[in-house]
């Protein structure tokens, strides 16, 4: 009986090996992908005219609004790597941006920072104590810590912005007073050489001129540590010990137990630093973004940063190119309206076109079949209008988010004991 189910236990592992190996691309891959897609956008920006698409003033708004959504995805990727689903970021976010205008607008912006994360923790906290000790279904312990956030801080605007100094200096029920600016940084000689390049509107060049103008040209403080936590995030849980522990803990806690792990700490530490980096992209909202705390400020990026960890398939690398795509999207409709978003349609139709002719060679003829017809759509679309509507420019993000999602669903593979329900004990 033993030699007969260690067999089929071992059997799935080479294949699993072999599909994540062909899943995952490589650097070169990555790269041509990359240049790909800065021709198609330079050919966009040349055929409709939409010069501000590739603009360093578009870039650095999408960088801007990327970092958040990327902040919230990586408090998802290490909550998830760890087996603990985490639909909470959004309230935890709304801790951050809350706790970081707080302390920001009365002493320090840093120090602000520094409460956002410490507020996004404790919202980490609570829900590891409701998921990993007493077992609570995920979802519902994220949703209701989303709703308890969003109570907590609509009832301490009211009390700490509306009223005595805090009043006196623009606080209101519904936001909290300006806090200062927490520095950018900028490469004076690069920054111009890049901008008088893009000036030149030449096809690719001056798209990438421009790109790169953005990344370079009055970049956040807090943007260039955003950065580094990616960085930093990859090291700890691809190349320490610690971070194997941790991650097996989220392919299968029952085996990590019975090695010696000690599985409930581990998903402790990954949930609360999931908070903590939530906090910290909520704070980036209110510090940075905005300089003060609006109610509702979060927008839902919390969600998004969770699509945007799946579509990076629970790695940094894939998340920070989500992040930024559905910034890029993001700034795109509060930069321009209409008429970029409109510009874009075209792009969306080559797209939709390469991957119908993709999905015929595979002979999935109703995929195949289902894109062609969109794309026919979206260029009748194109072809008889000149923008496209408020609504529709507003659901933007909304609607990459959906779109990337169901294009890249196939390729997917979280990890195993992802949401499931562990006590301890169950390896012994």
């Amino acid at each position: 009986m033993s030699t007969a189910t260690s067999v089929p236990a071992a059997a799935p592992k080479a294949p699993r090996g072999k599909q994540a190996g062909k899943r995952r691309l490589s650097f070169p891959t990555v790269l041509l992908i990359i240049a790909g897609a800065l021709v198609a956008l330079s050919a966009v920006r040349a055929i409709t005219g939409a010069q501000d698409i590739t603009a360093a003033g578009q870039i650095g708004a999408a960088l801007s609004m990327a970092v958040p959504i990327g902040l919230a995805g990586l408090g998802g990727l290490w909550a998830e790597r760890a087996g603990v689903v985490n639909i909470g970021l959004e309230g935890m976010m709304i801790l951050g941006t809350f706790f970081g205008a707080w302390a920001g607008w009365q002493t320090n912006p840093w120090i602000g920072v520094l409460a956002g994360v410490v507020g996004g923790m404790f919202g980490g906290l609570l829900h590891a104590v409701a998921t990993v000790t007493f077992g609570v279904d995920h979802i519902i312990s994220g949703i209701a810590i989303n709703i308890l956030a969003l109570g907590v801080t609509t009832y301490f605007a009211k009390l700490w912005f509306n009223s005595g100094e805090a009043m006196t200096k623009g606080g209101s029920p519904k936001q909290s007073p300006p806090a200062d600016d927490i520095g950018t940084v900028t490469f004076p000689g690069v920054s111009d050489w890049l901008s008088s390049i893009e000036k030149h509107h030449w096809f690719f060049v001056s798209d990438v001129a421009g790109i790169l103008g953005g990344l370079v040209t009055k970049v956040s403080l807090l943007t260039v540590l955003a950065v580094l936590l990616f960085a930093l995030t990859f090291w700890v849980l691809w190349k320490t010990s610690f971070g194997l522990r941790l991650r097996s803990c989220g392919e299968n806690p029952i085996a990590a137990e019975s090695l010696g792990v000690n599985v409930y700490k581990y998903k402790y530490i990954a949930v609360i630093v999931s908070g903590g980096m939530a906090g910290l992209g909520g704070a980036f909202l209110s510090l940075v973004t905005s300089h003060i705390y609006n109610e509702g400020q979060t927008g839902g990026r919390g969600y998004i940063g969770l699509a945007a960890m799946i579509f990076g398939n629970w790695r940094p690398g894939g998340l920070a190119m989500g992040a930024g795509l559905f910034g890029f999207a993001d700034a795109l409709q509060l930069r321009n309206g209409g008429s970029s978003v409109h510009a874009l349609l075209l792009l969306l139709v080559v797209l939709l076109a390469v991957l119908a002719l993709w999905k015929a060679y595979k002979k999935a003829y109703i995929a195949a079949a289902i894109s062609a017809v969109v794309a026919a759509g979206m260029l009748v679309w194109y072809l008889g209008t000149d923008t496209v509507p408020t609504e529709f420019v507003s659901a933007t993000p909304y609607v990459v988010t959906l779109l990337v999602l169901s294009l890249s669903a196939q390729r997917l593979r979280m990890p195993k004991a992802d949401g499931m329900k562990y006590r301890k004990g169950q390896g012994k």
